[in-house]
């Protein structure tokens, strides 16, 4: 700590002398002439001296101590101080850093434990004493060994190798959970003690549980209801019969029978996860374990224990058989990685490795663990972007993307919303003890012509609203969400020419090979009539959907 840096106004802790007055011999020794023409040993210092070089200074004057004569950063004389002043004024300022750094150390809603080179507790705030249920008087004075197991205190790696490290799990109660940050203390390159700073997760850690078993738990029941409905059909879950969205079905099933590596791409909402468990219920692990981990909801500092699991004794409260990971519960069946474009470089680089080598190590084991698991990812990023970017490892996108399945959205597929509105609202229905309600044709028309930028789970939100806002047994424009009533009423109506085609699209269709232009307009017709809905439109026009979709891409019609 520079001497400046504690504000000490020279006025008041030095006399005035004149440059004149001062003899400089050797350069750190000197004699100054006073009024009666009297000489004064004095030091020759910095005002910025570090205070850790005071006490090496003071050990190498005679008693008693000369005056110190402080000079500028332009070496100039800036005036003479008296060593019992200097001492004060450091002392004040250090007393009053002692109570601000002691507020601050208590303020702070982490547990915050400090050591000294010998692992004796010199501070342990209120947050500590809450966290780890020990009261203060109980803990400063003595060793941390005394109150936790020696294996499990981080702070020892702090004392002994000087290391520090950031944001690591650690399990100091078996009901409490921690993020811990550690740092050696140094003077002058000698480490004196240890300090950590821990945040209490134990909440989040609870919720993630409580979810992870909900998950389960819906898994199972989805396992058991598959035994009563299309069986020997997973697929069965994802509603609809779109020509897009049956295209990618059968896409999946003809990889589900491999073990490669699947990608599955789609916005937020489109069903990724329904699709990776259809995959895995096709394959030839089915009666093998489905595990699904969501790469963005869990911390980065916990999602490597996640994974991997972590060996026995490695945290303190920890189970003594330790835990499995996710990677290893699913041996022999699949392991599905949902939004796996939100890992973190560092867990990507290990997540590649696991899946280069098949084995990976458990947290805090030493023996290698090999498994045979199958892996789905899925993402609604745009991984190759974000490897153009250098936020997602070139070898781990192309390790994942053996098979890209990209699963349509909502607005690609709107001759499928009707039956997904019906599903919905039979499924609520039971739910809420209701009889279901009718819809009027212009809240279905609404609902055909919106884009979903949430997909299916925003129209199965928005079914649920509808249900509960409905009257007398029906379902109307007013009901229905305003943005979904806002784009409903800017659409244009038809035309006059327009309405003239469509009366054309009623008769059976022939194609007009000599003059195209009329074809075209009598598919735009036709598609308007069904509100887009292309199923009907090829009904309307006589000829299969494949074929309209051929003559969509013919003329450039999306």
């Amino acid at each position: 700590m520079p001497f400046d840096s504690l504000d000490i106004p020279l006025s008041a802790i030095a006399r005035p002398i004149a440059a004149e007055a001062i003899i400089i011999r050797d350069g750190v020794i000197q004699a100054i002439a006073n009024e009666r023409n009297e000489t004064v040993s004095v030091l020759c210092v910095q005002q910025s001296l570090l205070l850790s070089q005071l006490g090496e200074t003071l050990r190498q004057l005679p008693q008693p101590y000369p005056d110190f004569l402080l000079l500028d950063e332009r070496q100039r004389p800036a005036g003479l101080v008296k060593v019992s002043d200097l001492l004060n004024y450091l002392l004040n300022g250090w007393q009053k850093q002692n109570v601000v750094l002691h507020t601050i150390l208590e303020t702070m809603s982490e547990a915050i434990t400090i050591v000294d080179e010998q692992n004796i507790v010199q501070f342990w705030n209120h947050a500590a004493e809450k966290i780890y249920e020990l009261d203060r008087s109980k803990v400063i004075g003595t060793s941390l060994e005394t109150h936790f197991a020696r294996d499990s205190i981080r702070l020892k790696d702090a004392l002994a190798a000087g290391s520090s490290f950031q944001r690591v799990y650690h399990v100091p109660r078996p009901d409490r959970h921690v993020l811990i940050n550690s740092a050696p203390i140094k003077q002058e390159q000698q480490i004196i003690g240890a300090i950590s700073i821990e945040q209490d997760i134990t909440e989040l850690v609870r919720l993630h549980e409580e979810l992870t078993h909900t998950t389960a738990h819906l898994h199972n029941l989805q396992q058991e209801m598959s035994r009563f409905q299309a069986a020997d059909d997973p697929f069965y879950i994802i509603k609809g019969h779109s020509l897009p969205l049956q295209s990618v079905i059968q896409t999946a099933k003809k990889v589900a029978k491999t073990d490669v590596t699947v990608l599955l791409y789609g916005e937020s909402g489109v069903g990724k996860e329904l699709f990776a468990q259809a995959l895995h219920q096709f394959s030839r692990r089915q009666e093998q374990p489905f595990i699904a981990i969501n790469c963005a909801a869990i911390p980065a500092a916990l999602f490597e224990s996640e994974l991997f699991g972590y060996q026995g004794g490695a945290f303190t409260g920890a189970e003594k058989k330790g835990k499995p990971g996710k990677l290893e519960l699913a041996h022999g069946g699949t392991l599905f990685l949902d939004e796996i474009g939100e890992l973190s470089l560092e867990l990507q680089a290990k997540l590649l490795r696991a899946l280069q080598e098949r084995q990976f190590y458990r947290v805090g084991g030493t023996d290698p663990i090999t498994v045979n698991t199958r892996i789905i990812a899925a993402t609604n990023r745009n991984l190759e972007q974000m490897v153009e970017r250098g936020a997602f490892r070139e070898d781990l996108y192309y390790r994942l993307s053996v098979f890209q399945l990209e699963i349509p959205p909502l607005r690609e597929r709107k001759e499928d919303i009707p039956e997904l509105v019906h599903l919905f609202m039979q499924e609520f229905s039971f739910a809420h003890g209701h009889p279901v309600p009718r819809i009027a044709p212009e809240v279905m028309q609404a609902l055909t012509n919106f884009p979903w930028p949430g997909n299916i789970r925003q129209l199965k939100n928005v079914i649920e609203r509808l249900l509960i806002l409905q009257e007398d047994g029906v379902i109307q424009l007013e009901h229905l969400p305003s943005g979904i009533r806002l784009n409903h009423e800017t659409v244009a109506p038809p035309s006059a020419q327009d309405s003239a085609f469509g009366m054309m699209a009623v008769q059976p269709f022939e194609p007009f090979v000599a003059d195209p232009e009329l074809e075209r307009k009598k598919i735009v017709a036709a598609l308007e009539r069904t509100y887009g809905n292309k199923k009907a439109a090829a009904k309307l026009l006589g000829i299969s959907r494949g074929t309209l979709y051929n003559k969509l891409n013919k003329y450039g019609l999306h």
